[in-house]
């Protein structure tokens, strides 16, 4: 993959770590454009909630075999700019007794914002990180990440159960000690929602974040118990209306109790979108100005 590697251990502390004096500056609330003409959500067919309920228009011919070189493997080079690449390394920290293997793209320290990317089974950091799998759409995240002075981080998850969850608190309290003050967003697709979900009854962990984003992800019936739901911590859903892995339905029905809830929520349904649909179509310039990095 052509990354360089830092073979260190960084320890998270209870203190906050110093900003560098390297560190970048603070970015605008709303992250600038980045290829948003070939990223952005193409026909929106239905709308409801004063837009944060969408059905866009999803065509698998167009949406694949028209964006990529070699379908679902490499994307077409108009949707890559692969400069990114010399502020991406790829690091291990220790969470806690266990160090976790993560992709950084972006300031290390002082960022002005940190996204981290939960992938799910059978992944590790390497998905994240794939420039060009995925229609490019990691590739214009870190993109985004580094254009606009912030961070992302791609980790290596090893189970999706309490370790895993506590692996990931880890790395959003790193995450704030690098950049003291500054957002950090969680983001967890397919099964790697089970740590988000997770994440969701760590208040220490809560306390930390400004926004979730779930895509194509279970749905969690008790979330209303949660310290996340008591914070009404934003959520960004994205989802495939023919996943047949975890069903859109139940995904919709947790969003509209939300909603009747007046919570801090959005939900992107891809119509015609499989179980994959969603990482390769959010638009994550849309999702992360709607929760806010300021």
């Amino acid at each position: 993959m052509h990354l360089s590697t830092a073979h260190l251990i960084f320890r998270v502390f209870p203190v906050l770590a110093l900003v560098s004096t390297l560190a970048v500056p603070a970015a605008a609330a709303s992250l600038r454009p980045f290829k948003d003409e070939l990223f952005s959500y193409q026909t929106v067919l239905e709308t409801a909630d004063g837009g944060d309920y969408r059905v866009v228009d999803y065509q698998e011919m167009r949406d694949i075999n028209g964006r990529d070189q070699v379908p679902e493997r490499r994307a077409k080079r108009a949707y890559v700019s692969l400069g990114v690449k010399g502020d991406q390394a790829n690091e291990t920290i220790d969470t806690g007794g266990r160090p976790l293997d993560v992709t950084r793209v972006g300031a290390q320290r002082g960022a002005s914002f940190s996204v981290i990317f939960i992938h799910g089974r059978g992944g590790d950091r390497r998905l994240g990180a794939n420039d060009w799998s995925f229609g490019g759409n990691f590739n214009r995240l870190k993109n985004l990440a580094v254009e606009n002075g912030g961070v992302y981080y791609a980790p290596s998850v090893r189970s999706f159960d309490d370790a895993g969850v506590a692996d990931i608190a880890g790395l959003i309290a790193y995450a704030e000690q690098q950049s003291p003050g500054k957002p950090v967003v969680l983001a967890c697709a397919s099964m790697g929602s089970l740590i988000c979900w997770g994440i969701t009854r760590n208040p220490q962990a809560v306390a930390a974040l400004k926004g979730m984003m779930i895509m194509g992800g279970p749905a969690d019936q008790t979330f209303s118990k949660s310290a996340a739901y008591s914070k009404k911590l934003p959520i960004f859903f994205s989802h495939g209306s023919a996943d047949s892995v975890y069903a859109a339905k139940d995904q919709i029905a947790l969003y509209r109790s939300l909603k009747a809830a007046n919570y801090p929520s959005r939900f992107v349904l891809f119509q015609t979108g499989s179980h994959g649909t969603p990482v390769r179509m959010t638009d994550w310039r849309d999702a992360l100005n709607w929760i806010g990095l300021d």
